[in-house]
């Protein structure tokens, strides 16, 4: 009888082992879409990135005090023609580079609306690198849980392409103006 309990465990065992091999060949990477962030506007109201679902997004980390600022200018422009074709900008003001975005939430919305005439929805003032960056930034910038590319935001306005489905599509750095061809074209398609 002992034999037979003895094969038995072994068998399952055996066939627990092949099956947890199998398992981690065919396991994906299990990514998540921005859709499970909820994040606070400006204005203090909770945002729902699921409220994102089907359209195309930008989200791009800003600061008022920056050289690329003037680019709010294009943001708004792009987001302005394309607002109602599917796709929609989400800024996220950052203090990370060189106190470049020291005010207050208030502030940040007044000179965004003053001087730019922002209406693109913008968030609250968050951190998009460090100790202390925000989920969503870690979705953006860690491959393990975006499941396309790992990359380090660099500066003021870097942008992030979230196609319909809520998945990570490109990173394109600071000097990549908002309505260079590529980002246009990707809109369009």
């Amino acid at each position: 009888m002992k034999k037979i309990v003895l094969m038995a465990c072994s068998a399952i065992f055996l066939f627990s082992t092949l099956a947890q091999a199998q398992n981690k060949k065919t396991k994906k990477v299990d990514t998540q879409s921005i859709y499970q962030f909820k994040v606070e506007k400006l204005d203090g109201e909770t945002f729902d990135f699921s409220s994102l679902k089907g359209k195309k997004v930008l989200i791009v980390n800003t600061a008022s005090k920056c050289g690329y600022t003037s680019q709010y200018e294009q943001l708004e422009a792009i987001y302005k023609q394309y607002k109602d074709k599917g796709f929609t900008i989400i800024g996220f003001p950052a203090n990370n580079f060189n106190g470049q975005e020291p005010g207050t939430n208030k502030d940040i919305e007044t000179f965004c609306k003053l001087n730019y005439g922002v209406t693109f929805p913008m968030m609250s003032k968050i951190s998009v690198k460090g100790a202390d960056m925000s989920p969503i930034y870690q979705f953006l910038t860690q491959k393990e849980k975006n499941g396309v590319k790992d990359s380090e935001v660099k500066w003021n306005f870097q942008k992030y392409l979230i196609d319909e489905k809520g998945h990570l599509v490109e990173v394109y750095f600071s000097k990549t103006k908002p309505d260079a061809p590529e980002i246009v074209n990707w809109i369009k398609q």
